[in-house]
């Protein structure tokens, strides 16, 4: 990837669900494993979903990999981005189709815009600037 590429993923942390899933599910098999066998499947469904969602930021444009499916849109297509009272950062195309940009928050604006080379403004400099300017 280049200099300005980005990807925006979970967190680390939430892998500490895993084991205590994990651990909930041998409680639950220690009650009938024929009836909860099949509880295994969640924690490593939840590993394989937090390693999958993420959102890669490159020169060419933004590619968005959730949980059964992956856009990919260029910046020659992108509006903008939204950012819904409740629920995930979405990115708008020029047509109105929005996509959700999993593991993006409000906070990771400024870093979206470096990645997008400005393509996205950052809504934190201005301030920024003015508050090192009265210094």
């Amino acid at each position: 990837m280049a200099e300005s590429s980005r990807v925006f993923s979970i967190s680390r942390l939430a892998y500490f669900a895993v084991p205590i899933g994990f651990l909930l599910v041998v409680m639950l098999m220690g009650v009938s494993v024929a009836g909860f066998a099949w509880t295994v499947v969640v924690p490593i469904a939840l590993a394989w979903w937090i390693h999958r969602l993420r959102t890669e930021v490159d020169e060419q444009g933004v590619t968005a990999v959730g949980t059964f499916s992956t856009h990919r849109l260029p910046w020659h297509d992108v509006d903008g981005i939204r950012f819904p009272r409740w629920g995930a950062v979405r990115l708008v195309s020029h047509d109105g189709t929005e996509f959700r940009l999993p593991a993006v928050g409000f906070s990771d604006l400024p870093a979206l815009s470096k990645a997008s080379g400005g393509r996205i403004p950052d809504p934190f400099a201005a301030e920024r600037e003015a508050r090192l300017a009265s210094h």
